[in-house]
């Protein structure tokens, strides 16, 4: 089917094809030559307008490039003379802002040179008035060393006579003890300085020492001993501190001087014998040793905690000492309670190691027995294999010897032997005839 749609109304419809060919065909028969006639026409007259239009086209397009064309080069006329009136113009300004700006720096460089002078009366005032502070610090200065000076002289006469004051005490009590010793016997001088120290000790016993055990060493077990004991213990008798002591003096007049040297090698085995901790010589020996004279020596170097004093330092070097121990206590505490846990440690280790020993003997013991029933089971596998062994060599020879009895027949028998074979055949006659 195929559709037709009505030039004047627009309505489609539809009809068949043979219909729609035989149409086709009458119109293409009728207005073929129509049609071509009527475009013929149609196709001069528009080339007749086309050109017509063309050459007006033209026409008019030549006209207005023309136009446009003058009125451009009007244009450009007009350009040309606003631009030098602009050049001109331009060139009058610029002229005028650099004549403006010369004037502006003329002025500038004058405000400059103003303020450059303005400067320097200010930097030069400044330095003026640095200089008046730093005089005035100066003026300061000056005071304040004259007063350290001062401050410095005064003390130094302060030392001076301080120094002075103790080097009369000293040299008073040198003499003291020059005319102490003077008026006593050599024995007597020795007894009178331990009398003084203990004197000077029990002085403080009830005030400083009430704990402490300071009595004369007489206990010569060992064939030598000390002046003086000094031991101290806390409340749960834990000893503090423990000092041996020894006290020498001579006279001034004896011709054999002895020195402080002499007599440390025994101090420190009595020391040691006794189980002190601390060794002191109190000593008056070598009164012009500067060494001896300044204080307390340590001798340490020589001998383990060993100390040389006069005897006005014999309250003091104990209180040192003890101040020290006391600090140290409880480090000592402590070191103890590990000691006490070393111990424990050891016992421990010392079980642990028996329980070893023990355990490795028992399971050697064991072992040694386990080996043997091994043994033993081994010998006795060993004796079943042989008696397996024999069982089954008997039963093979029980199964030959059945086989034997199997192939065992009269035949057989009598292979090799014709007499026992006419036997058995004489008895097989016989059964057939009784038969």
């Amino acid at each position: 089917m195929n559709e037709i749609k009505c030039p004047n109304c627009g309505q489609v419809f539809k009809i068949d094809e043979s219909v729609f060919k035989d149409i086709v065909k009458q119109i293409r028969d009728q207005e073929f030559e129509k049609e071509i006639s009527e475009r013929s026409a149609l196709l001069a007259k528009d080339k007749e307008s086309a050109v017509r239009l063309v050459q007006s086209e033209a026409e008019n397009r030549l006209k207005s490039q023309t136009a446009a064309l003058e009125k451009k080069i009007t244009e450009l006329s007009m350009q040309l003379k606003t631009q030098e009136s602009e050049k001109k113009l331009a060139v009058n300004e610029a002229l005028a802002q650099l004549e403006k700006k010369l004037s502006e720096k003329e002025k500038l460089i004058s405000s400059l040179q103003n303020e450059n002078q303005l400067q320097l009366k200010e930097q030069a005032l400044a330095v003026s008035e640095a200089v008046r502070q730093i005089e005035k610090e100066r003026d300061v200065l000056q005071v304040q060393l004259q007063a350290k000076a001062q401050e410095q002289q005064l003390q130094q006469a302060s030392l001076k006579s301080q120094y002075e004051a103790e080097l009369r005490r000293r040299d008073e009590l040198i003499a003291y003890y020059k005319d102490f010793k003077a008026r006593q016997s050599t024995k007597m001088i020795g007894e009178s300085l331990e009398q003084h120290c203990e004197t000077e000790f029990n002085q403080l016993r009830a005030t400083g020492f009430q704990n402490a055990y300071f009595e004369k060493d007489n206990d010569i077990r060992t064939g030598s001993k000390g002046d003086y004991i000094y031991r101290e213990a806390d409340e749960e008798g834990n000893e503090i501190i423990s000092i041996m002591f020894e006290m020498k003096n001579e006279q001034d007049e004896t011709s054999s001087k002895k020195k402080n040297e002499d007599f440390l090698k025994e101090l420190n085995k009595d020391r040691e014998e006794k189980n002190c901790e601390y060794a002191v010589l109190v000593s008056l020996l070598e009164p012009d040793s500067e060494l001896y004279n300044a204080g307390i020596v340590d001798k340490s170097h020589r001998y383990p905690k060993m100390y040389v004093i006069r005897p006005q330092f014999f309250i003091p070097i104990i209180t040192l000492l003890r101040n020290a121990a006391l600090n140290s206590l409880a480090y000592k505490r402590q070191l103890k309670q590990l000691q006490s846990q070393n111990i424990d440690i050891t016992h421990f280790e010392e079980n642990m190691i028996a329980f070893k020993e023990g355990f490795a003997r028992n399971f050697d013991l064991a072992s040694r027995k386990f080996q043997t029933a091994i043994d033993e089971i081994d010998k006795t596998i060993q004796h079943l294999q042989k008696t397996k062994e024999a069982l089954i060599s008997s039963e093979n020879n029980l199964r030959l010897a059945n086989n034997k009895a199997e192939d065992l027949s009269i035949k057989r028998l009598t292979r090799n032997s014709p007499t026992m074979a006419a036997k058995f055949s004489e008895l097989a006659a016989d059964k057939k005839i009784k038969g």
